[in-house]
């Protein structure tokens, strides 16, 4: 509904706007590919009419299978054009967890990037709603054993003039992003349009975005749509430069070549940057960086900012369209040593600003803890950017909106600033002897080790203790060092019940966006066990 003072809120409107205020200007740029937003715009357009013809309708979902490609990214517009409903897929599943999301969602249309092809051929009997493929073939041949059509094909036969359907409401769902079902199947959550306009307002005003904005793809776009930067970036006219994976001299090679300004990344994306060989001689003075993902050491905030960046950190989940919080700076705090500067920069900080006043760290009857820095709670949000709950799953939604807030399970500290900071999530706290104990507190003493690039730590059984913690350490090269090494470095900071008994060194697993996967580490060491907790 429109009225004289009123019009939705629709992500989508974001391109229709700057390929009228910025045609000429480069939208998309991919290897050889560079598109201004008039051509963007044209592209977009033809893959709603492709998708249309396809009897792609309002409620219908489409599904990308992509990486940080150009038409991922214009994924994120032609759906919505129809009113359809986009379900970006984690293209680091195995063939059954698509397969579940295929059909839990009920995908009637899937883009996938012809890589992919053979995880679809492995499924393509059992699925139930799908029916047609188009495969993108920038950089891998098409598979010819899937029977589809090539994207560039699929879109350039339309006409690039198309009409946007209005939505019933501007609370309609607009994307589905399934979490990791790391604690049983993955939930679809919803995101409506009202959310993912303002998650990707709250982007451009909290990483101080504008029409000069060239912003680097190294954090996916199939994670929470890209922390729905895929509006964001297209909100104020910027450039986007897509990378199809985000390694260490690719990342630097482009910051160079392309003048980039922005990028997001987990705190393993930025360690993987400062410890590479090529961060030597690497230039990214004023490079605005957004964190997110996992609670960055102070050694990590050091370390990049040492280099020349601006550092965002920020904190959120898939149920809250990415970033939810930010950790705002100060100016007192230029007055304090690096050090103090760095724990400080550390903290997840306070609301976005799209995010207003939900968000409180309470016990377990829902009291407000104490803002003495000390006292634990969980960490409960509300507002613009929160979900609008998980897709055919009302029980888990009302779970997880017990007392009108949403509960993230992450366990705070709240400060005298208003400022919240991790501890722990709920199910990651280590019970030994009935002493409660946070893992990333560990974590963070055991970063301070002049040797460590990164550490996960995880509680793992034993008879006396019922539990006690075990570090996984990765070492930065060529240093060599003992776990016994680490352990004594633990016990001289911190009470020695905390200190971790075991300590292995070695690659940790890690997910798509490089957050570490303590779920992985505890099956292994937990397995023919009955309980996760002993």
């Amino acid at each position: 509904m429109k009225s004289v003072s009123y019009d939705q809120l629709n992500p989508v409107s974001f391109l229709d706007r700057s390929s009228s205020v910025y045609p000429d200007k480069e939208a998309v740029i991919y290897k050889q590919n560079r598109y201004t937003y008039s051509e963007f715009g044209d592209r977009v357009n033809q893959l709603a009419n492709a998708l249309s013809g396809s009897g792609v309708r309002a409620g219908d979902k489409v599904g990308f299978l992509c990486p940080n490609i150009p038409a991922m990214l214009e994924g994120h517009y032609g759906p919505m054009k129809l009113g359809a409903i986009l379900v970006a897929i984690n293209i680091r599943l195995s063939s059954r967890e698509i397969l579940y999301i295929l059909n839990h969602s009920k995908v009637k249309v899937l883009v996938l990037d012809a890589e992919f092809a053979k995880k679809i051929l492995d499924i393509v009997n059992q699925l139930e709603t799908v029916t047609e493929f188009v495969q993108v073939t920038d950089d891998y041949p098409i598979d010819l054993e899937l029977s589809s059509i090539d994207y560039e094909r699929y879109i350039s036969k339309e006409s690039a003039s198309c009409t946007n359907v209005d939505l019933d409401t501007e609370l309609a769902t607009i994307a589905i992003n399934y979490t990791s079902g790391t604690t049983g199947l993955p939930k679809g959550v919803e995101y409506h349009a009202r959310g993912a306009y303002l998650a990707a307002m709250g982007e451009a005003l909290e990483c101080s975005m504008n029409w000069k904005t060239r912003y680097l793809w190294t954090l996916p776009m199939f994670h929470c749509n890209g922390w729905c930067f895929t509006w964001g970036v297209t909100a104020v006219g910027g450039t986007h430069i897509c990378l199809r994976k985000a390694e260490p001299k690719t990342i630097f090679d482009l910051i160079s070549k392309e003048a980039i300004t922005h990028m997001c990344g987990a705190p393993t994306i930025l360690t993987s940057m400062y410890s590479s060989k090529e961060s030597k001689k690497a230039n990214i003075q004023n490079l605005n960086i957004m964190t997110a993902g996992a609670p960055p050491a102070p050694q990590v905030i050091r370390s990049i900012e040492g280099m020349g960046a601006i550092l965002y950190h920020t904190y959120g989940l898939t149920e809250t369209y990415g970033p939810h919080t930010i950790c705002a700076i100060q100016d007192s705090w230029s007055n304090l040593s690096d050090s103090e500067q760095s724990k400080l920069k550390s903290r997840q900080g306070v609301p976005y600003i799209v995010a207003q006043t939900g968000l409180k760290v309470v016990d377990k009857k829902m009291r407000e803890v104490p803002r003495d820095g000390h006292t634990v709670g969980e960490v409960v949000m509300r507002g613009n950017n929160v979900m609008s709950g998980y897709h055919e799953n009302t029980e888990a939604t009302q779970k997880a909106f017990k007392g009108d807030w949403f509960h993230s399970g992450d366990l705070a500290v709240w400060h005298a600033d208003g400022y919240i900071e991790l501890q722990d999530r709920a199910k990651d706290v280590i019970i030994s002897g009935g002493e409660n104990i946070s893992s990333q507190q560990v974590e963070k003493v055991i970063m301070e080790h002049p040797s460590v690039l990164e550490v996960s730590v995880i509680g793992v059984p034993d008879e006396k203790w019922g539990e006690v913690p075990k570090a996984f350490v990765v070492t930065k090269e060529e240093k060599n060092i003992e776990s016994q090494e680490i352990i004594q470095f633990c016990r001289e900071r911190l009470a020695h019940f905390k200190a971790p008994k075991y300590v292995d060194f070695g690659p940790l697993p890690k997910t798509a966006t490089g957050k570490i996967q303590k779920y992985v580490l505890r099956e292994a060491e937990w397995k023919n066990k009955k309980k996760r907790i002993n």
